[in-house]
C-alpha cells in the first residue's frame, strides 16, 4: 500500500504503526524527525500534480487542515481520500483506529493503547482555571468553541474565556483578551509560534503558559505525554 499524509499528526502515527506506507506528507509533517518520503506541499496548498505523481491508493487528510476543493480534485483524479474529523479526545482516539486500520495496521499499536490509558486516568478536575489561548496574532486569533486542543484543556482542568464563542477560531482584539483576566494565557509554538521574546509582552501582568503545539493540538502518539507535558507547563505558569 502506498499512502499520502496530508496530516501531520496522522503522518507521525501512521509512520510509527505501519512503517513503510507512506510515500509522501506535507512539507509540515516534522514528526518523526527521520521521515524520509516526498514532499507535497503545505496542508492548505498541496501539491495535488504532486501527490497523483506518487500514485497513492489513499490519502488521508483532515476536515480542518485541509481545504475541500484540493481533497475533490484528488478524488476526481480517481484516488481514494480518507478524511478525518476531531473535535475531543475520545473522537481523535477513534479516527486514528481508522485511520491506521485504513494504512493496513495488524492489530493496535501500543502507543495508542498507552495514549488511551493516559487520558483515562486523569482525576477529575477541581474548580477550573480560566484561560485565553492564542494561535495567532496580527490579527490575534484565540480558540472559540468545538475544538480539539480546547477538550484537551478542558480534560486538564482548563476553561478557556472563549469556549461557548459562536466561531471556533474568532478574531479577539488584544485589549479583549487582557480585559477577560483569565488566570492563564496560554501560548502555543503553532500554529503562530509564540516563544519567550513573541507573545507574552502583549499580556502584562497575566501569567503566561508556553506550550507544545503538538502536546496541545496533535493527535497522534505525543497523546501519551501530552496531559503530563501541558500539566507541567500550566503549573509553571503560575510558580
Amino acid at each position: 500500500m502506498r499512502v499520502v499524509s496530508l496530516v501531520p499528526s496522522l503522518t507521525e502515527a501512521v509512520a510509527r504503526s505501519v512503517p513503510g506506507v507512506l510515500a509522501g506528507a506535507t512539507n509540515w509533517c516534522t514528526h518523526p524527525a527521520d521521515l524520509d518520503v516526498v514532499r507535497v506541499g503545505g496542508t492548505k496548498n498541496p501539491e495535488t500534480d504532486r501527490v497523483l505523481a506518487l500514485a497513492p491508493d489513499l490519502v488521508i487528510a483532515n476536515e480542518e487542515e485541509n481545504r475541500e476543493p484540493d481533497l475533490a480534485a484528488l478524488r476526481e483524479a480517481g484516488v481514494e481520500v480518507l478524511v478525518t474529523e476531531v473535535r475531543d479526545v475520545p473522537q481523535a482516539f477513534r479516527e486514528l483506529a481508522r485511520v491506521l486500520e485504513a494504512c493496513g495496521a495488524r492489530g493496535r499499536p501500543r502507543w495508542l493503547d498507552e495514549a488511551e490509558t493516559a487520558w483515562s486516568v486523569l482525576p477529575e478536575p477541581g474548580s477550573a482555571m480560566t484561560a485565553v489561548v492564542p494561535v495567532w496574532r496580527r490579527p490575534w486569533m484565540v480558540l472559540g468553541r468545538d475544538t480539539f486542543a480546547g477538550d484537551v484543556l478542558a480534560r486538564l482542568g482548563v476553561d478557556h474565556v472563549y469556549a461557548r464563542h459562536p466561531e471556533r477560531y474568532p478574531r479577539i482584539p488584544v485589549d479583549d483578551l487582557n480585559a477577560a483576566a483569565p488566570d492563564v494565557v496560554v501560548l502555543p509554538d503553532e500554529p503562530y509560534r509564540f516563544t519567550a521574546h513573541d507573545g507574552p509582552e502583549a499580556f502584562p501582568g497575566l501569567p503566561c503558559a508556553l506550550v507544545s503545539g503538538r502536546h496541545l493540538t496533535w493527535y497522534g502518539p505525543s497523546l501519551s505525554e501530552a496531559p503530563r507535558l501541558l500539566t507541567r507547563a500550566l503549573r509553571a505558569a503560575h510558580r
